[in-house]
Protein backbone atom coordinates (compact mmCIF):
# COMPACT_ATOMS: atom_id res chain seq x y z
CA UNK A 1 0.00 0.00 0.00
CA UNK A 2 1.65 3.19 -1.24
CA UNK A 3 1.25 6.83 -0.20
CA UNK A 4 -0.56 9.22 -2.53
CA UNK A 5 -1.10 12.95 -2.28
CA UNK A 6 -4.59 13.86 -3.53
CA UNK A 7 -5.30 17.54 -4.15
CA UNK A 8 -8.87 18.64 -4.87
CA UNK A 9 -10.21 22.17 -5.33
CA UNK A 10 -13.51 21.42 -3.55
CA UNK A 11 -14.25 19.03 -0.68
CA UNK A 12 -14.98 15.70 -2.43
CA UNK A 13 -17.93 14.86 -0.21
CA UNK A 14 -20.87 14.65 -0.28
CA UNK A 15 -21.06 13.75 -3.97
CA UNK A 16 -23.93 16.14 -4.65
CA UNK A 17 -22.70 18.10 -7.68
CA UNK A 18 -20.84 17.27 -10.86
CA UNK A 19 -17.19 17.83 -9.91
CA UNK A 20 -17.69 16.41 -6.39
CA UNK A 21 -19.26 13.25 -7.79
CA UNK A 22 -16.17 12.57 -9.88
CA UNK A 23 -13.61 13.62 -7.24
CA UNK A 24 -15.36 11.51 -4.59
CA UNK A 25 -15.42 8.36 -6.71
CA UNK A 26 -11.80 8.90 -7.68
CA UNK A 27 -10.94 9.16 -3.98
CA UNK A 28 -12.77 5.91 -3.23
CA UNK A 29 -10.98 4.22 -6.11
CA UNK A 30 -7.55 5.36 -4.91
CA UNK A 31 -8.33 4.24 -1.35
CA UNK A 32 -8.82 0.66 -2.51
CA UNK A 33 -5.07 0.11 -2.78
CA UNK A 34 -3.35 3.22 -1.37
CA UNK A 35 -3.07 5.51 1.62
CA UNK A 36 -4.38 8.88 0.49
CA UNK A 37 -3.31 12.21 1.99
CA UNK A 38 -6.09 14.62 1.03
CA UNK A 39 -5.69 18.38 0.67
CA UNK A 40 -8.78 20.33 -0.31
CA UNK A 41 -10.81 23.52 0.01
CA UNK A 42 -14.26 24.16 1.50
CA UNK A 43 -16.34 26.88 -0.16
CA UNK A 44 -19.68 25.92 1.39
CA UNK A 45 -20.13 26.05 5.21
CA UNK A 46 -22.72 23.25 4.94
CA UNK A 47 -19.89 20.89 3.98
CA UNK A 48 -18.22 21.27 7.38
CA UNK A 49 -20.50 18.59 8.84
CA UNK A 50 -19.03 16.03 6.44
CA UNK A 51 -15.40 16.39 7.51
CA UNK A 52 -15.55 13.42 9.94
CA UNK A 53 -16.49 11.15 7.03
CA UNK A 54 -13.35 12.07 5.11
CA UNK A 55 -11.15 12.04 8.21
CA UNK A 56 -12.16 8.41 8.74
CA UNK A 57 -10.99 7.55 5.23
CA UNK A 58 -7.65 9.36 5.02
CA UNK A 59 -4.55 9.22 7.27
CA UNK A 60 -4.28 13.00 6.95
CA UNK A 61 -6.84 15.56 5.82
CA UNK A 62 -6.00 19.22 5.33
CA UNK A 63 -8.83 21.66 4.66
CA UNK A 64 -8.55 25.33 3.75
CA UNK A 65 -11.68 27.47 4.10
CA UNK A 66 -12.38 29.75 1.20
CA UNK A 67 -14.88 32.63 1.10
CA UNK A 68 -15.90 32.96 -2.56
CA UNK A 69 -16.35 36.76 -2.49
CA UNK A 70 -12.98 37.34 -0.83
CA UNK A 71 -11.30 34.80 -3.10
CA UNK A 72 -12.68 36.54 -6.17
CA UNK A 73 -11.17 39.82 -5.00
CA UNK A 74 -7.83 38.15 -4.25
CA UNK A 75 -7.83 36.51 -7.66
CA UNK A 76 -7.59 39.95 -9.26
CA UNK A 77 -3.90 39.95 -8.31
CA UNK A 78 -3.55 37.77 -11.38
CA UNK A 79 -4.24 40.85 -13.49
CA UNK A 80 -1.08 42.41 -12.08
CA UNK A 81 1.30 39.47 -12.46
CA UNK A 82 -0.04 38.09 -15.73
CA UNK A 83 -1.27 34.73 -14.44
CA UNK A 84 -4.67 33.05 -14.68
CA UNK A 85 -7.11 34.37 -12.08
CA UNK A 86 -8.07 30.77 -11.27
CA UNK A 87 -4.62 30.13 -9.79
CA UNK A 88 -4.77 33.14 -7.49
CA UNK A 89 -8.31 32.19 -6.44
CA UNK A 90 -7.06 28.87 -5.05
CA UNK A 91 -3.71 30.08 -3.70
CA UNK A 92 -3.10 29.33 -0.03
CA UNK A 93 0.09 29.53 2.04
CA UNK A 94 -1.47 27.04 4.44
CA UNK A 95 -1.98 24.50 1.69
CA UNK A 96 1.57 25.01 0.47
CA UNK A 97 2.96 24.37 3.98
CA UNK A 98 0.88 21.23 4.45
CA UNK A 99 1.97 19.76 1.11
CA UNK A 100 5.63 20.36 2.01
CA UNK A 101 5.14 18.71 5.41
CA UNK A 102 3.48 15.64 3.91
CA UNK A 103 6.23 15.29 1.32
CA UNK A 104 8.90 15.57 4.03
CA UNK A 105 7.21 13.14 6.43
CA UNK A 106 6.08 10.45 4.00
CA UNK A 107 7.54 8.78 0.94
CA UNK A 108 4.98 9.67 -1.71
CA UNK A 109 4.51 7.45 -4.72
CA UNK A 110 2.59 10.07 -6.71
CA UNK A 111 0.48 13.18 -6.47
CA UNK A 112 -3.00 13.07 -8.00
CA UNK A 113 -4.35 16.49 -8.91
CA UNK A 114 -8.05 17.13 -9.49
CA UNK A 115 -8.51 20.27 -11.62
CA UNK A 116 -5.70 22.38 -13.00
CA UNK A 117 -5.81 24.99 -10.20
CA UNK A 118 -4.47 22.45 -7.68
CA UNK A 119 -1.42 21.58 -9.76
CA UNK A 120 0.40 24.62 -8.35
CA UNK A 121 0.85 22.64 -5.10
CA UNK A 122 2.15 19.47 -6.76
CA UNK A 123 4.52 21.07 -9.25
CA UNK A 124 7.28 21.78 -6.68
CA UNK A 125 7.40 18.05 -5.88
CA UNK A 126 7.83 16.93 -9.49
CA UNK A 127 9.58 15.06 -10.97
CA UNK A 128 10.65 13.36 -7.71
CA UNK A 129 6.97 12.75 -6.98
CA UNK A 130 5.26 11.95 -10.31
CA UNK A 131 2.19 14.09 -10.97
CA UNK A 132 -1.07 12.77 -12.42
CA UNK A 133 -3.60 15.45 -13.38
CA UNK A 134 -7.33 14.99 -13.85
CA UNK A 135 -8.23 18.13 -15.76
CA UNK A 136 -11.76 16.73 -16.27
CA UNK A 137 -12.61 19.37 -18.89
CA UNK A 138 -10.58 21.88 -20.85
CA UNK A 139 -11.42 24.71 -18.46
CA UNK A 140 -9.63 27.29 -20.56
CA UNK A 141 -12.05 26.60 -23.42
CA UNK A 142 -14.95 27.03 -21.02
CA UNK A 143 -13.83 30.55 -20.08
CA UNK A 144 -13.33 31.44 -23.74
CA UNK A 145 -16.82 30.15 -24.47
CA UNK A 146 -18.27 32.33 -21.71
CA UNK A 147 -16.91 35.54 -23.22
CA UNK A 148 -19.41 36.14 -26.07
CA UNK A 149 -22.33 35.67 -23.66
CA UNK A 150 -21.22 38.57 -21.44
CA UNK A 151 -20.76 42.28 -21.95
CA UNK A 152 -17.49 44.17 -21.64
CA UNK A 153 -15.53 44.26 -19.37
CA UNK A 154 -16.45 40.69 -18.29
CA UNK A 155 -16.12 39.49 -21.86
CA UNK A 156 -12.52 40.74 -21.97
CA UNK A 157 -11.73 39.19 -18.57
CA UNK A 158 -13.12 35.83 -19.67
CA UNK A 159 -11.14 35.87 -22.93
CA UNK A 160 -7.98 36.73 -21.00
CA UNK A 161 -8.67 33.95 -18.50
CA UNK A 162 -9.12 31.45 -21.31
CA UNK A 163 -5.77 32.37 -22.84
CA UNK A 164 -3.83 32.48 -19.55
CA UNK A 165 -5.35 29.25 -18.27
CA UNK A 166 -4.61 27.42 -21.51
CA UNK A 167 -0.97 28.42 -21.19
CA UNK A 168 -0.92 27.02 -17.66
CA UNK A 169 -2.75 23.83 -18.65
CA UNK A 170 -0.10 23.20 -21.30
CA UNK A 171 2.67 23.78 -18.76
CA UNK A 172 1.11 21.37 -16.28
CA UNK A 173 0.39 18.67 -18.85
CA UNK A 174 3.99 18.94 -20.02
CA UNK A 175 5.22 18.23 -16.49
CA UNK A 176 2.66 15.54 -15.62
CA UNK A 177 3.31 11.85 -15.92
CA UNK A 178 -0.18 11.55 -17.38
CA UNK A 179 -3.14 13.88 -17.83
CA UNK A 180 -6.79 12.91 -18.09
CA UNK A 181 -9.91 14.41 -19.62
CA UNK A 182 -13.47 13.20 -19.24
CA UNK A 183 -14.24 12.45 -22.91
CA UNK A 184 -12.37 11.69 -26.13
CA UNK A 185 -13.69 14.99 -27.50
CA UNK A 186 -12.17 16.96 -24.60
CA UNK A 187 -8.90 15.06 -25.05
CA UNK A 188 -8.84 15.86 -28.75
CA UNK A 189 -9.70 19.51 -28.09
CA UNK A 190 -6.80 19.87 -25.66
CA UNK A 191 -4.35 18.15 -27.98
CA UNK A 192 -5.41 20.43 -30.83
CA UNK A 193 -4.18 23.32 -28.66
CA UNK A 194 -1.29 21.48 -27.00
CA UNK A 195 0.10 19.12 -29.68
CA UNK A 196 3.35 18.76 -27.73
CA UNK A 197 1.42 16.65 -25.19
CA UNK A 198 0.55 13.93 -27.71
CA UNK A 199 0.93 10.49 -26.12
CA UNK A 200 0.74 11.85 -22.56
CA UNK A 201 -2.99 12.55 -22.39
CA UNK A 202 -5.92 10.15 -22.28
CA UNK A 203 -9.66 9.97 -21.58
CA UNK A 204 -11.04 8.89 -18.20
CA UNK A 205 -14.82 8.80 -18.35
CA UNK A 206 -17.35 9.60 -15.67
CA UNK A 207 -19.62 6.94 -14.20
CA UNK A 208 -22.84 6.65 -12.23
CA UNK A 209 -23.75 4.82 -9.04
CA UNK A 210 -26.59 2.79 -10.54
CA UNK A 211 -27.37 1.09 -7.23
CA UNK A 212 -28.08 4.45 -5.59
CA UNK A 213 -29.73 6.05 -8.61
CA UNK A 214 -32.40 3.44 -9.20
CA UNK A 215 -36.19 3.71 -9.27
CA UNK A 216 -38.10 2.52 -6.21
CA UNK A 217 -41.82 1.81 -6.26
CA UNK A 218 -42.07 2.94 -2.62
CA UNK A 219 -40.57 6.37 -3.29
CA UNK A 220 -43.23 9.09 -2.97
CA UNK A 221 -43.72 11.80 -5.57
CA UNK A 222 -42.98 15.43 -4.65
CA UNK A 223 -45.33 16.69 -7.38
CA UNK A 224 -49.02 17.51 -7.56
CA UNK A 225 -51.15 14.96 -9.38
CA UNK A 226 -52.56 17.76 -11.54
CA UNK A 227 -49.23 18.84 -13.05
CA UNK A 228 -46.73 17.56 -15.58
CA UNK A 229 -43.38 18.18 -13.94
CA UNK A 230 -40.48 19.05 -16.21
CA UNK A 231 -37.30 18.75 -14.17
CA UNK A 232 -33.77 20.14 -14.33
CA UNK A 233 -31.23 19.20 -11.65
CA UNK A 234 -27.87 20.78 -10.87
CA UNK A 235 -25.92 23.23 -8.74
CA UNK A 236 -27.67 26.50 -9.35
CA UNK A 237 -24.76 28.83 -8.67
CA UNK A 238 -22.92 27.41 -11.72
CA UNK A 239 -23.16 29.71 -14.71
CA UNK A 240 -23.84 27.10 -17.46
CA UNK A 241 -26.76 25.81 -15.35
CA UNK A 242 -28.00 29.36 -14.73
CA UNK A 243 -27.80 30.12 -18.43
CA UNK A 244 -29.58 26.88 -19.33
CA UNK A 245 -32.59 27.29 -17.04
CA UNK A 246 -32.88 31.00 -17.85
CA UNK A 247 -33.11 30.17 -21.54
CA UNK A 248 -35.60 27.39 -20.89
CA UNK A 249 -37.90 29.63 -18.86
CA UNK A 250 -37.78 32.59 -21.25
CA UNK A 251 -37.74 30.86 -24.63
CA UNK A 252 -39.01 27.33 -24.11
CA UNK A 253 -41.58 27.28 -21.32
CA UNK A 254 -44.15 29.63 -22.93
CA UNK A 255 -44.22 27.45 -26.06
CA UNK A 256 -44.28 24.32 -23.94
CA UNK A 257 -47.37 25.43 -22.05
CA UNK A 258 -49.25 26.09 -25.27
CA UNK A 259 -49.09 22.37 -26.01
CA UNK A 260 -49.07 21.08 -22.42
CA UNK A 261 -50.84 23.62 -20.17
CA UNK A 262 -50.28 21.45 -17.08
CA UNK A 263 -46.49 21.65 -17.52
CA UNK A 264 -44.58 23.08 -14.56
CA UNK A 265 -40.81 23.55 -14.59
CA UNK A 266 -38.86 22.43 -11.50
CA UNK A 267 -35.33 23.77 -11.01
CA UNK A 268 -33.87 21.39 -8.43
CA UNK A 269 -30.48 22.14 -6.93
CA UNK A 270 -28.43 23.81 -4.26
CA UNK A 271 -27.44 27.48 -3.99
CA UNK A 272 -29.78 29.10 -6.53
CA UNK A 273 -28.34 32.43 -7.60
CA UNK A 274 -30.47 35.61 -7.45
CA UNK A 275 -30.98 35.27 -11.21
CA UNK A 276 -32.37 31.76 -10.74
CA UNK A 277 -34.51 32.74 -7.75
CA UNK A 278 -36.06 35.48 -9.87
CA UNK A 279 -37.35 32.82 -12.28
CA UNK A 280 -39.78 31.43 -9.67
CA UNK A 281 -43.43 31.88 -10.63
CA UNK A 282 -46.72 30.04 -10.78
CA UNK A 283 -45.25 27.77 -13.43
CA UNK A 284 -41.61 27.65 -12.25
CA UNK A 285 -40.51 26.11 -8.95
CA UNK A 286 -37.02 26.81 -7.60
CA UNK A 287 -36.49 24.26 -4.84
CA UNK A 288 -33.00 25.10 -3.57
CA UNK A 289 -31.29 22.26 -1.72
CA UNK A 290 -33.38 19.10 -1.42
CA UNK A 291 -32.56 16.13 0.85
CA UNK A 292 -32.79 13.69 -2.05
CA UNK A 293 -32.93 14.43 -5.75
CA UNK A 294 -34.16 10.96 -6.69
CA UNK A 295 -37.91 11.55 -6.10
CA UNK A 296 -37.79 14.52 -8.46
CA UNK A 297 -36.08 12.45 -11.14
CA UNK A 298 -38.18 9.32 -10.72
CA UNK A 299 -41.56 11.05 -10.86
CA UNK A 300 -40.79 13.70 -13.48
CA UNK A 301 -42.91 13.73 -16.61
CA UNK A 302 -39.79 14.88 -18.45
CA UNK A 303 -36.15 15.59 -17.58
CA UNK A 304 -34.26 18.26 -19.51
CA UNK A 305 -30.67 19.46 -19.63
CA UNK A 306 -30.71 22.57 -21.87
CA UNK A 307 -27.03 23.36 -21.32
CA UNK A 308 -26.01 25.72 -24.09
CA UNK A 309 -22.58 26.24 -22.50
CA UNK A 310 -21.27 22.95 -21.12
CA UNK A 311 -18.30 20.65 -21.51
CA UNK A 312 -17.79 16.94 -21.03
CA UNK A 313 -20.05 14.27 -19.58
CA UNK A 314 -22.85 15.65 -17.41
CA UNK A 315 -23.43 13.56 -14.29
CA UNK A 316 -26.94 14.98 -14.01
CA UNK A 317 -27.80 13.26 -17.29
CA UNK A 318 -26.29 9.91 -16.28
CA UNK A 319 -28.15 10.02 -12.96
CA UNK A 320 -31.50 10.73 -14.63
CA UNK A 321 -30.94 7.93 -17.13
CA UNK A 322 -30.09 5.55 -14.29
CA UNK A 323 -33.43 6.54 -12.74
CA UNK A 324 -35.15 5.25 -15.92
CA UNK A 325 -35.75 8.67 -17.37
CA UNK A 326 -35.26 9.68 -20.96
CA UNK A 327 -33.36 12.98 -21.05
CA UNK A 328 -33.73 15.80 -23.55
CA UNK A 329 -30.53 17.74 -24.01
CA UNK A 330 -28.41 19.66 -26.49
CA UNK A 331 -26.35 17.70 -29.05
CA UNK A 332 -22.98 18.48 -27.43
CA UNK A 333 -24.03 16.91 -24.11
CA UNK A 334 -25.62 13.93 -25.83
CA UNK A 335 -22.56 13.33 -28.01
CA UNK A 336 -20.31 13.24 -24.94
CA UNK A 337 -22.34 10.33 -23.54
CA UNK A 338 -22.94 8.57 -26.83
CA UNK A 339 -26.46 7.20 -26.35
CA UNK A 340 -29.00 7.37 -29.15
CA UNK A 341 -32.62 8.49 -28.98
CA UNK A 342 -33.71 4.86 -28.74
CA UNK A 343 -31.36 4.52 -25.76
CA UNK A 344 -33.13 7.34 -23.94
CA UNK A 345 -31.07 10.41 -24.88
CA UNK A 346 -32.96 12.83 -27.11
CA UNK A 347 -31.08 15.59 -28.93
CA UNK A 348 -32.56 19.09 -29.30
CA UNK A 349 -30.63 22.01 -30.74
CA UNK A 350 -33.33 24.70 -30.42
CA UNK A 351 -36.86 25.33 -29.19
CA UNK A 352 -38.42 23.42 -32.10
CA UNK A 353 -36.14 20.48 -31.35
CA UNK A 354 -37.07 20.52 -27.68
CA UNK A 355 -40.78 20.62 -28.51
CA UNK A 356 -40.47 17.64 -30.86
CA UNK A 357 -38.42 15.65 -28.36
CA UNK A 358 -40.69 16.46 -25.43
CA UNK A 359 -43.70 15.38 -27.45
CA UNK A 360 -42.30 11.85 -27.41
CA UNK A 361 -42.32 11.68 -23.61
CA UNK A 362 -45.16 14.01 -22.59
CA UNK A 363 -47.73 12.68 -25.04
CA UNK A 364 -47.01 9.01 -24.45
CA UNK A 365 -46.17 7.78 -20.94
CA UNK A 366 -45.74 4.29 -22.41
CA UNK A 367 -43.14 5.53 -24.89
CA UNK A 368 -41.44 7.51 -22.11
CA UNK A 369 -41.28 4.39 -19.91
CA UNK A 370 -39.77 2.34 -22.74
CA UNK A 371 -37.10 4.97 -23.38
CA UNK A 372 -36.43 5.24 -19.65
CA UNK A 373 -35.80 1.52 -19.30
CA UNK A 374 -33.45 1.66 -22.29
CA UNK A 375 -31.64 4.62 -20.73
CA UNK A 376 -30.95 2.72 -17.52
CA UNK A 377 -29.71 -0.32 -19.43
CA UNK A 378 -27.32 1.94 -21.35
CA UNK A 379 -25.69 3.56 -18.32
CA UNK A 380 -25.55 0.34 -16.27
CA UNK A 381 -23.71 -1.39 -19.11
CA UNK A 382 -21.36 1.43 -20.05
CA UNK A 383 -20.81 3.78 -17.11
CA UNK A 384 -19.40 1.84 -14.19
CA UNK A 385 -17.10 4.02 -12.05
CA UNK A 386 -14.80 1.07 -11.34
CA UNK A 387 -14.36 0.19 -15.00
CA UNK A 388 -13.54 3.75 -16.03
CA UNK A 389 -11.36 4.83 -13.11
CA UNK A 390 -9.18 1.73 -13.40
CA UNK A 391 -7.57 3.61 -16.29
CA UNK A 392 -5.49 5.53 -13.77
CA UNK A 393 -4.04 2.40 -12.13
CA UNK A 394 -1.23 1.75 -14.62
CA UNK A 395 0.08 5.26 -13.93
CA UNK A 396 0.37 4.52 -10.21
CA UNK A 397 3.00 1.82 -10.54
CA UNK A 398 6.55 2.26 -9.25
CA UNK A 399 7.78 5.80 -10.01
CA UNK A 400 10.54 4.52 -12.26
CA UNK A 401 8.29 2.32 -14.32
CA UNK A 402 7.85 3.29 -17.93
CA UNK A 403 4.35 4.36 -18.91
CA UNK A 404 3.47 3.63 -22.50
CA UNK A 405 2.29 6.61 -24.55
CA UNK A 406 -1.38 6.57 -25.52
CA UNK A 407 -3.24 7.65 -28.59
CA UNK A 408 -6.04 10.18 -28.21
CA UNK A 409 -9.41 8.50 -28.63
Amino acid sequence: MANLLYLVHRLPYPPNKGDKVRSYHLLRHLLQHHRVFLGTFIDDPDDEQHLPTLKALCPDLHVERIAPRTARLMSLTGLLNGEALTLAYYRSAGMQRWVRQVAQSHELQASVVFSSAMAQYAQPLAPRVPMLVDFVDVDSAKWTQYAPAHRWPLSAVYRREGARLLSYEREVAGQARRSFFVTPNETALFLSQAPECEGRVQSLSNGVDADFFAPDAQRASPFLASEQAVVFTGAMDYWPNIDGVSWFVSDMLPRLRVHWPRARFYIVGRSPSPQVQALASEHVVVTGTVPDVRPYLQHAAAVVAPLRVARGIQNKILEAMAMEQAVITVPSCADAIGATADQGLLRAADTDGFLQAMQQVLDSPERAATLGRAARRFVVAGFSWQAHLSGIDACLEAPGAAIAPVEAH
